[in-house]
């Protein structure tokens, strides 16, 4: 077939959408029009240039606060963590696990702020941050980095230190705090009786369709009704009643021994092939929890892996109920969860699967959001239907359900025996319906003035330039571009908007555009200083202007940040940067206070390069200190809004 030149695909969705510019612009490559409507209000601060440096740097006149840092306490009669003694071995010690459920999680991603104070400032809320992985090479002493490991060296160090899996566990999941602005500084309660840690140890409930299902039950849980913690707990998500939505997203790296289970006779082969689409180890898992704790080991407990994957709800508020995990929202590599009320009080829920080729998905509740009763809406998201997105190339697009019925697509014809196969598998669902394969979508969040919904496609370095048949988890595509995702090797990611019929969030049809272009200046003729890649996660700030975190390389090599561009009016798309983030960190979270006049960031795995004997970082702390994730909170030095 002949090579389509990305040029020509962006010339010819501009020309259809008549778009300002057919040409790549500044700031990410903006490639849509100005939109009518609203106009995003002035952002009224000068960018700053990307930076290599090993800290945090702002515009003129911001200044963030370290609110706390991975080990920090959060009860007053545990002892922060022993950071010096790292690369000496402390988190070895038997104890250390049980500190551990007692301070600060690692890797901190997803933020959210529920505010406590009443009036228009805000003063005072319980932060959810969501933990997602541990960087065991920066730990524990003789650790190599975890992927690429030569799986019999995880596996030695572990059966030597049985009490590194005990560890790693501890510091993964949620953490729940209490923050308060103190004198115009923001910092943590440690003696808030809202703090508390959420683990994969943390007994939970299963609600939705799935629960009880067959494939759920397991020898700690024979009724498939509750499940045994969290894990790889990535972005997430703000219920208008008032909970937390925290998404379950790389649960594969946990499970290791897939090759010995698979190799057992008799078997069920949807079994098999559900965990391949999933890419389970065959040997010892990158993280080795499946050397010690055998529900990690698929050949001992073929089902575990099935309990997770899916979106945790966890009432702030309440430390004594039960974090729940909603299966009617679908079990795949989570890497958000946005609800927002449609105008009939139904309510959407947007997600993408943070994966190469795979899907962008919504779920809209059967039933009504009751802002009168927020009691009322405890079990909402049992039910209702699952979507996932087909973009056409003429802008339009479709929501499919992935909705169960022998006479329908899915079906037993199609590997699916009830409903609840069809959530736990919801990849296959949207294979066989034809849903459009993505780059690594990632963050989902509509626009609260718009309702315009931007969708983050990180990047995707297995998209070939043309089209050419391949094999991706475990599965024979097109890994050629499409109209949604038009560039072949895609390394710098873009953002899509879509918007949905008559503004109706529980619309099944939809309008689309590519609204910004990742690039870098060596291979594209526009100022060098416009340009970012791999944009990650979305926030928007109460004037409806774009904020967007990154995570991955950028151009010039410069370290990931955060940037910012209105998505409406003259200066729709135009892209300014506002933080710089230090050596090796993913900057994560991306949520305003109510107020607007504090920004919380995660500061995610700062020095994630290095080793304990090399240091790439040694943020926050500097010296020769071990590099901590830390959750920052944003201000205006002499108090104000964000951006303005």
């Amino acid at each position: 077939m002949t090579r389509t030149y990305i040029g020509q695909v962006i010339e010819r969705r501009c020309t259809r959408r008549e778009l300002l510019q057919s040409t790549l612009l500044s700031s990410l490559l903006p490639l849509a029009s100005r939109a009518a409507g609203i106009d995003s209000a002035a952002l009224d601060f000068k960018g700053i240039a990307g930076s290599q440096a090993d800290r945090i740097i702002l515009p003129e006149g911001y200044v963030y606060d370290a609110v706390i840092r991975w080990g920090d306490s959060l009860d007053p009669k545990v002892a922060d963590m022993d950071a010096a003694g790292i690369p000496k071995g402390s988190l070895l010690k038997p104890e250390a696990a049980s500190y551990q459920l007692q301070q600060f999680g690692s890797n901190c991603d997803a933020i959210h702020f529920f505010q406590l104070n009443t009036g228009l400032k805000s003063t005072r809320g319980v932060l959810c941050v969501n933990n997602e992985y541990t960087n065991d090479w920066l730990m524990y002493p003789g650790r190599k980095k975890v992927f690429g490991t030569d799986p019999q060296h995880v596996k030695e160090q572990i059966q030597q230190y049985h009490s590194i899996v005990e560890m790693s566990q501890a510091a993964q999941g949620i953490s729940v705090l209490e923050v308060e602005k103190h004198q115009s500084r923001w910092r943590y309660l440690k003696t808030s009786r809202y703090n508390r840690r959420i683990t994969p140890s943390t007994w939970m409930d299963i609600k939705g369709p799935a629960r009880g299902n067959a494939w759920l039950k397991t020898n700690a849980d024979p009724t498939g009704t509750k499940v045994r913690g969290t894990f790889a707990n990535c972005a997430g998500g703000r219920t208008p009643w008032g909970t937390y939505l925290s998404a379950e997203e790389n649960i594969q790296d946990y499970f290791g021994n897939f090759a010995g289970f698979s190799a057992r006779k008799g078997i069920d082969p949807m079994i098999v092939a559900a965990h391949q689409r999933w890419r389970m180890w065959s040997d010892t898992s990158p993280y080795g929890w499946d050397v010690v704790d055998k529900r990690f080991d698929v050949s001992h407990e073929p089902n575990e892996a099935f309990r997770f994957g899916w979106i945790v709800e966890v009432d702030p508020l309440n430390p004594n109920k039960a974090p729940v995990k909603r299966t009617a929202l679908g079990r795949f590599a989570h890497e958000a969860a946005s609800p927002v009320v449609a105008a009939n009080g139904q309510v959407a829920v947007y997600m993408g699967d943070d994966d190469k080729f795979e899907y962008v998905y919504k779920f809209v509740s059967s039933q009504h959001f009751d802002a009168k009763h927020p009691a009322a809406n405890a079990d909402l998201l049992d039910q209702g239907t699952l979507y996932a997105a087909r973009f056409d190339a003429d802008g339009r697009g479709e929501w499919l359900p992935l909705v169960y019925d022998p006479e329908g697509p899915l079906n037993a014809a199609t590997g699916f025996r009830n409903q609840a196969e069809v959530l736990i598998n919801a990849r296959a669902a949207a294979d066989v319906l034809g849903a459009t394969m993505m780059d690594r979508p990632e963050d989902v969040e509509p626009n609260p003035l718009t309702g315009k919904v931007y969708i983050v496609c990180t990047r995707n370095e297995s998209r070939a330039d043309q089209n050419v048949q391949g094999s991706y988890g475990h599965r024979k595509i097109d890994l050629g571009p499409n109209a949604a995702n038009p560039r072949g090797k895609n390394l710098w990611g873009h953002i899509i908007e879509l918007t949905e019929n008559n503004n109706d969030h529980t619309a099944t049809k939809f309008s689309w555009e590519v609204l910004l272009m990742g690039g870098d200046a060596a291979t594209e003729s526009v100022p060098r200083t416009c340009f970012i890649g791999s944009p990650d996660n979305l926030g928007f700030d109460a004037s409806g202007n774009l904020w967007i975190v990154t995570d991955g390389p950028q151009p010039s090599n410069n370290n990931n940040g955060c940037f910012v561009c209105p998505t409406t009016g003259d200066q729709r798309g135009v892209v300014k940067q506002f933080m710089s983030a230090p050596i090796g960190a993913e900057v994560c979270g991306c949520v305003f206070t109510p107020d607007n006049e504090t920004l919380f960031l995660s500061i995610q795995h700062p020095g994630e390069e290095g080793s304990l004997s090399n240091l790439a970082s040694h943020w926050p702390d500097g010296g020769d200190a071990v590099p901590r994730s830390t959750v920052i909170a944003v201000r205006k030095e002499d108090g104000g809004v964000i951006g303005a």
